[in-house]
């Protein structure tokens, strides 16, 4: 499922346009070709009744799954801020007197680079095993702990910078899992099939109609190929076309190169 979250929006919202219109026009093909003639009469007293059922089980499943989607990525952005955070807190404690803030905020740096860089987008943002930004965090992990580690520097700031270093390495944790996030296959099965089921009894009712009143099913075949275009375009953060923004890390790139930690203007 990962292949298709990673196209495009234009190759989304019009590969689901497609099918959906291709599949109203095999409806209305196909219920002229496979119905008896004596018993076409029949197709729109059976096809008439179903269109509430299924309308609302195609909007019940949709609502939710684009709801949980956009919840999800809602939660993506509040990981970056999380990242963000926790970055500036490690700024900030290699501030505290005695501790040599110059190597830490290099480090610091250079991870944060590297990890826009290398790590925001694509399967290296769900796997999490860039060798660039794997060097970037052991050159991190030294530089705050030899830090740490000097008996000057005292107890209670040896203590932030590890417990500050140590958040910024469980929010990658976190940003790296919640990138390999995929909507469940089934989840996709089930929406993809209510809305089909849908389109061609659409089709099936205008079957007899001419060609430019069958056009009013295009409204339905839209709302589903939309729907499902949106669902796929959501429901990957760091592959698909709704990158989670990295704005709150750039912001603390910025600060770090403007030397704003150390109080410089």
């Amino acid at each position: 499922m990962s292949w298709l979250t990673s196209l495009p929006a234009v190759a989304l919202v019009v590969g689901g346009l497609l099918v959906a219109f291709l599949a109203a026009a095999l409806a209305r093909i196909g219920v002229r070709a496979l119905v008896p003639v004596g018993e076409q009469d029949r197709v729109p007293q059976i096809a008439t009744p179903l269109m509430p059922t299924l309308g609302a089980a195609f909007a019940i499943f949709a609502a939710l799954s684009l709801a949980s989607e956009a919840g999800y990525l809602r939660a993506a952005e509040g990981l970056v801020s999380d990242e963000a955070a926790s970055a500036s807190r490690l700024a900030w404690a290699a501030t505290s007197p005695r501790v040599r803030s110059e190597p830490i905020d290099a480090a610091l740096l250079d991870y944060l680079q590297t990890t826009r860089a290398k790590e925001w987008k694509g399967t290296a943002a769900a796997s999490g095993d860039d060798p660039a930004t794997a060097r970037a965090i052991a050159r991190l992990e030294r530089s705050v702990r030899a830090e740490a580690a000097r008996p000057e520097v005292g107890t209670a700031t040896d203590t932030e910078l590890v417990v500050s270093l140590d958040s910024v390495t469980s929010s990658r944790r976190a940003r790296v899992a919640a990138a390999g996030h995929e909507v469940p296959g089934l989840y996709v099965v089930t929406l993809m099939v209510s809305g089909l089921a849908l389109i061609v009894n659409s089709g099936a009712l205008v079957f007899r109609s001419s060609l430019r009143t069958s056009l009013l099913v295009v409204g339905v075949a839209s709302v589903v190929g939309l729907s499902l275009a949106l669902l796929f375009a959501l429901s990957a953060p760091w592959r698909g076309p709704f990158i989670v923004s990295g704005h709150p890390l750039d912001a603390i790139i910025g600060d770090l190169k403007s030397g704003f930690f150390g109080g410089r203007p």
